[in-house]
This record gives C-alpha cells, structure tokens and sequence, in this order.
C-alpha cells in the first residue's frame, strides 16, 4: 500500500508528498512482525536507489508468500530534488542530508526532516541508499560512524556489498539522517554506490540481493537468498590513499575500477587537448585496490581523481 509520510503546500496550488510503499506479508505472523526500511532519494541527483526500490519491490511481489515481516520502501525523500535532478532543495539551496532531525514546528524543510525521522524511527533496521556525484564513481560499499560500528558492521557484512569504511566520528555530521537515526537507536546502513545521474544495473542487482540477505537474517524473508561476498573492511585512516589532480585538464582513465595496482602503474593522464600533449600521468602511489576513480573527466588542480585502499588493508 502508498502511504504519505508527509505533505506540504507549495505555491500556486500545488503540494508536495513524500509517499511510502510499505509491502506486508500475507498472512501475519505469530509473535509480531520485524520492520525493514530503505530510504534514497535524499540527493536528487543520486538515482542508483530508484533502480533498487523498483527491482526490491518487484522480486518481492514475485514470492510475497515468502515476506513474513514488513517492508517500508521511500523511494523519493527528496522529491523536487529529483524532479528537477538537482542534489539540495530547489529554491532552499539546501542539502537534505544536514537537515536532520529537522523540527515539526519549524519551516518546510525541517518539517520534512522530522516527519522522516518520526516514520522510519523504530524499523529494526535501515538502510539508506546513496550514489556518489556526477563526478566519481564508487565501488558498493557501506560507511560506518565509529561510534556505531560495534552494532552496525556485524549487520553490514551481510549486506553483500565490496568494502565497509569505518569513519572517524570527527567527519561524520551530526545532521546526516543516518547519524540522527542510529542515535536514536534505529540501526542504519548507508550505502554509497554507482555514479551520479546514472543507474549501475549490476551494483544495484548486487545490493538488492544484499537487502534480501539482511530481511532473511532479520526473519522477514523465508525464501532463497545469496552467500553474501565477504567484504574488506577498513577501520584505519591511513588504509586509505588519495589521487589528487597536480593540475588543470582532461583527465583520462587507464587503469579499471577495483582493479589490485602495484605502486607506479598508470591509473590515467591528465591531458591537454590546446597542445595535444600530456600534462601528467597519474600513478598509484601505494600498492592497493582501485575503489574509487574520477567519472566527469575535466579535472581542476587539487580535485579529487581517486581513492586506493592500501593492500596492507586486504591481508
């Protein structure tokens, strides 16, 4: 069934909902029933997770005798954002995701946030589906505030994704949702996969199939599901390497997306195409696993081009 979480008037007429499709199973279980929630759409520009929420539902529908709990799926927490493909608010020139937990009596959007926070809080768990911008492409991987990583990475290595990052609590805001609803004690996964403005079918299909590890491990799904991929998993800062752009030009790729590089093979050239020559090639400085590489080719000096995950991470 569609439910509104929320609905708000805008000018001329017009009103803005923000809807959930919550999936219950035929018959209900004796001894209650455990909640899954997955959330995307709070940048408008990421659009990885309207793929998942369509494939999720679909695969669902096919064997709903096998769903013994309830899924809420919210496909657009942002809906103007994705209407007009924009990553913040139009017309606010807000980022949804700093909003949290927003305030009922406060101004549209922070009436927003906290109608959010008030329906998914309570779900036995979260996941909130994120696609990098239009300029990197990510592995599927899930990030982890350290200060939560005792509950959520056990329950994230079931998720079927690549590469958990464990994050210091210095670089994690407190007005993400994910952060407002683990404080909260709703347990949240966020998810970080694919490309801007574009769907990855096969890291989407990858992580549907990790939801429906999760709703098995949870006892909301009966039915067959994967052997999760074990995941590296990286708590220490210096596991990670960053690529830096040394100047301005074209950047152009070499080297494949999580491919295992020695120290000083080619990840790509920074161009110039005035003079046609090369300004700079760009090499792994360290020996590791490319999980993160540049996707919008113009590159300005200092922008970021990649990130290695060290191999003394995989050992």
């Amino acid at each position: 069934m569609i439910k509104t979480v929320a609905k708000v008037a805008l000018p001329v007429d017009e009103e803005l909902f923000i809807r959930k499709h919550r999936i219950m199973p035929q018959v209900k279980p004796e001894g209650g029933m455990k909640r899954i929630s997955i959330v995307t759409g709070i940048h408008g520009d990421e659009l990885e997770g309207q793929f998942v929420c369509f494939e999720l539902s679909r695969r669902i529908e096919e064997k709903k005798d096998m769903l013994s709990g309830i899924v809420d799926i919210y496909p657009a927490m942002n809906p103007l954002g994705i209407d007009s493909i924009t990553r913040g608010i139009p017309g606010f020139d807000l980022d949804m995701n700093r909003l949290f937990p927003g305030e009922e009596s406060g101004d549209m959007t922070e009436y927003l946030a906290s109608r959010i926070i008030k329906d998914v809080r309570g779900s036995d768990l979260c996941v909130d589906i994120h696609a990098s911008n239009i300029y990197l492409t990510e592995i599927p991987q899930i990030r982890i505030n350290e200060l939560h990583k005792k509950k959520l990475v056990p329950i994230a290595e079931k998720a079927n994704v690549d590469f958990i990052w464990v994050h210091g609590a210095a670089t994690v805001l407190e007005s993400t949702f994910a952060y407002s609803l683990n404080s909260r004690r709703t347990p949240t996964l966020v998810v970080e996969m694919g490309v801007g403005m574009r769907i990855t079918r096969s890291y989407c299909e990858q992580l549907v199939d990790g939801i429906f590890c999760l709703m098995k491990e949870l006892g909301i799904w009966q039915g067959e599901t994967i052997t999760p991929r074990k995941p590296i998993i990286s708590e220490n800062p210096d596991d990670v390497s960053y690529l830096n752009a040394s100047c301005s030009g074209v950047f152009v790729q070499d080297a494949k997306h999580w491919e295992l590089l020695k120290k000083g093979d080619l990840i790509g050239r920074i161009i110039d195409p005035l003079q046609g020559r090369v300004l700079d090639y760009v090499e792994a400085p360290v020996d590791g696993i490319l999980f993160t590489i540049r996707e919008y080719p113009v590159v300005d000096e200092g922008s970021l081009i990649g990130r290695l995950l060290r191999k003394e991470a995989l050992d």
